[in-house]
């Protein structure tokens, strides 16, 4: 992920974290990687990208390595799956919990593969190009790398698509003023972009899946969404004390009254790379 983009999230530029917000992110990723409406969002990826037996793969981005390790499943013994993330320390740790398939971490930038032209059968980006400077650069390098007849599956949030019920309307609006600023990536609508830009790349075969995630109780939507997690700290609201402190009530109180209620929507995009794919946004082959 850039580091241009720490100020935005942290999950842009975890390296110049804290220990301990490191610490802190690492944990958010593992809990959300168990919640079942990003599992559920993960299965219709897999379906959509259809790894093969002796497939090698791409996870761009992979962040703790569980989705490359279950990848790894997929592709069989003589199979290979390639985790690549931004982040040195998020890295370290998905190496920590190997657990001896056939997966390869390393460090790289999405935006600038250090990987030879149609090298992999296909490739897995999930919730990466959100955080990115130039997405299409990016989905340029995922192309280059993958050879023709390959898979990428592309997988982001449309943050403008989350909505609640159980609170008062006017306030979430107040909320979102600050909230859309520090707990949201800049790219916010990158979710539901992901098909036309992959419509301009020149895939082929293309499949898009919108799914919603549905979150019915506040300690479910905590894991997924920051602006419900008491957790999380109240400086990185960057919003007064007051509003915070009133909001999280109000969410606390529809939960208690079991009418509380977010819905978010993350895309799933997938295509397949023709033969002769020009070069996309300026990229030259190398």
């Amino acid at each position: 992920m850039e580091p241009a983009q720490k100020e935005r999230t942290p999950f842009s530029d975890i390296d110049g974290l804290t220990a301990s917000m490191s610490e802190m992110v690492l944990a958010a990723l593992t809990e959300m990687g168990r919640h079942p409406e990003i599992r559920r969002v993960r299965r219709t990826g897999v379906d959509a990208l259809r790894p093969a037996l002796g497939a090698r793969l791409l996870d761009a981005g992979s962040g703790s390595g569980e989705v490359a390790r279950k990848l790894a499943a997929e592709v069989g013994p003589r199979g290979e799956v390639i985790a690549l993330d931004h982040s040195a320390a998020i890295t370290a740790a998905a190496v920590s919990r190997h657990d001896g398939s056939n997966v390869r971490y390393v460090v790289g930038d999405v935006g600038d593969l250090d990987l030879p032209d149609d090298c992999v059968d296909g490739v897995w980006c999930e919730r990466v190009l959100q955080h990115v400077d130039d997405a299409d650069r990016a989905i340029g390098e995922l192309c280059r790398v993958t050879r023709p007849g390959g898979r990428l599956c592309l997988i982001d949030t449309d943050w403008d698509s989350l909505a609640f019920d159980g609170m008062p309307p006017r306030l979430w609006d107040t909320v979102a003023r600050y909230v859309n600023r520090h707990f949201t990536p800049p790219q916010r609508d990158m979710g539901r972009t992901l098909r036309r830009r992959l419509v301009a790349a020149g895939l082929s075969g293309l499949t898009a899946t919108p799914v919603t995630c549905l979150f019915g109780s506040p300690d479910s939507a905590a894991v997924v969404l920051p602006m419900v997690n008491p957790r999380v700290p109240a400086d990185s609201w960057h919003a007064p004390l007051g509003l915070r402190d009133e909001w999280l009530a109000c969410v606390e109180a529809a939960g208690a009254r079991g009418d509380f209620l977010a819905v978010l929507t993350i895309w799933v995009v997938a295509g397949t790379v023709p033969d002769g794919l020009a070069p996309l946004g300026g990229i030259s082959p190398r």
